[in-house]
């Protein structure tokens, strides 16, 4: 599921893509916004109010009765969703676990580092790190980013989605990749349990 939304449902329609009829588009997507900014400023300005109490509610009612649910992020670890609370508190109450995903390129390193001390900083340790590869022709520093990361982050796994292409985000190229990113996931769901 992806709790926030702004601007586009557009991953709201992948997700649904990949499970039909399982849930409906306000289960999957409570807060979705038409505006394309930051989940509070888009629900203040639609004349909203967002709690951290609704959203955790609304996601533990959709864990009943299913093995895993995903939550996707938006906008970053401290991005704010409503009114002082962030996906870093959201995580705390649900005692959910995290899964950094980061693009690989130049600058990974230092985000993923801070994002991690901003989950220590509240005594939460990522489950794992996931490298995307998001260029065909990605700059030198994807050599080195899952190498430094693994060493100076260790015991945390950090794992690689390899690079899928311009239409990486369809359900066709989902579809697609599933043998290449198969083994990724599966790596990602023995480090959840």
């Amino acid at each position: 599921m992806k709790p926030f939304c702004s601007g586009s449902r557009a991953d709201v329609q992948l997700l649904q893509s990949i499970q039909p009829g399982e849930l409906k588009d306000d289960a999957v997507n409570p807060f979705f916004f038409r505006e394309p900014v930051a989940p509070l400023v888009a629900a203040q300005r639609a004349g909203r109010r967002v709690t951290r109490g609704q959203v955790a509610t609304h996601i533990r009612r959709l864990t009943s009765g299913i093995e895993l649910l995903l939550v996707e992020g938006a906008g970053g670890l401290l991005s704010p969703l409503g009114h002082h609370f962030t996906a870093r508190e959201l995580i705390r109450d649900l005692d959910a676990s995290a899964c950094i995903v980061a693009a690989d390129r130049l600058g990974t390193i230092n985000h993923t580092l801070l994002t991690v001390e901003a989950l220590r900083s509240r005594k939460l340790t990522p489950a794992a790190i996931l490298l995307t590869r998001v260029s065909r022709n990605a700059d030198v520093s994807i050599r080195s980013n899952g190498e430094i990361l693994a060493k100076l982050l260790h015991p945390i796994p950090v794992l690689h989605l390899p690079y899928l292409g311009p239409g990486a985000s369809t359900l066709k190229s989902v579809r697609e990749h599933a043998k290449r990113t198969g083994a990724v996931w599966e790596k990602l769901w023995q480090t959840i349990q």
